[in-house]
């Protein structure tokens, strides 16, 4: 769908090493097992341009959602150029039973295998085969192993893979990685609730990099903020849904982007169209009610700044 409001354009991603941008909303496809490839078909029909998975059967089903892609490109309704896909090497920590490498191949191979894998389930009839970003799903045991996966990534940088990234990280092993590597982390994937201050120190790091941070459990970690009074304000006043006006704020606090896994239709197309009411309001006759109820939203996670 159209972007003309701030609120609602692509992010760029500085650290890829091709010019590309990432929505500000991507489908989030975890747990969604068999219905996968249905739903990403159905979102990417309703306007998602950004699709975020894991080569990690456990959670998630990354041949269903290259599925439900290849379906959407037959269609004719969106072709590959215009799609940001996104997926993950996960640890063996973090695998269960079916796994996309040999558990007892040196850690490099995995990760080769690893990546041959997902190029395999988004290969487009007729099109070589990439992937936006990648993303290491958390740090590995020791810093030397999350930089040995780090490194094997870089090799496929720029032809197969366009931008890397890291999930579950803390700020230590970010900035780490940020000072090792060559190809530097385009993503931060972290949980957005106050366990963690809503990461604010990691996130005001990922905004002087130029890292764009993508929050996951924005929304079922945080009933309270997504309920309180200046969410509700946002909603009544820019004629959107308040699910729509929550990650709008969040989105307000610079350089994030929200994973939503809706599984309805109808909360798709709303969530999307809302992000644009909210985008165009606020830059309009809404910018005063705008500044406001995100300086009450920051108020709200402790953000002083």
């Amino acid at each position: 769908m159209a972007q003309t409001s701030r609120l609602a354009k692509d992010l760029t991603l500085k650290g890829s090493a091709t010019t590309a941008t990432i929505p500000r909303l991507v489908y989030g496809t975890a747990w969604k097992k068999d219905q996968t490839a249905d739903l990403v078909y159905k979102a990417l029909r309703n306007g998602f341009r950004g699709i975020d998975t894991a080569a990690q059967p456990k959670h998630y089903n990354e041949k269903g959602v290259g599925q439900g892609v290849q379906k959407a490109i037959a269609s004719g309704f969106i072709t590959r150029d215009a799609l940001f896909i996104q997926t993950k090497f996960s640890p063996p920590a973090a695998q269960g039973q079916d796994v996309p490498y040999d558990l007892n191949a040196p850690l490099a191979d995995k990760v080769h295998q690893s990546v041959r894998s997902s190029l395999s389930n988004f290969t487009i009839p007729g099109q070589e085969a990439y992937l936006d970003s990648v993303v290491l799903h958390s740090p590995m045991d020791t810093i030397e192993e999350t930089m040995t996966v780090w490194n094997t990534l870089e090799t496929y940088v720029p032809s197969k893979i366009r931008s890397l990234g890291i999930s579950n990280t803390s700020l230590r092993i970010l900035q780490s990685i940020n000072t090792q590597a060559n190809v530097k982390p385009s993503v931060v994937q972290n949980r957005f609730h106050n366990i963690t201050q809503f990461e604010s120190e990691l996130r005001a790091y990922c905004r002087d990099e130029g890292i764009v941070f993508q929050s996951f459990w924005t929304l079922s970690a945080n009933p309270s903020l997504f309920r309180s009074k200046v969410v509700r304000d946002i909603a009544i006043q820019a004629k959107a849904t308040q699910v729509a006006a929550y990650y709008a704020l969040v989105m307000g606090l610079e350089g994030i982007t929200v994973l939503d896994g809706t599984t309805n239709e109808q909360h798709m197309k709303e969530d999307l169209e809302g992000l644009e009411l909210i985008g165009t309001w606020a830059e309009g006759e809404g910018a005063a009610a705008w500044a406001s109820a995100l300086s009450q939203f920051k108020a709200l996670i402790g953000e002083t700044s």
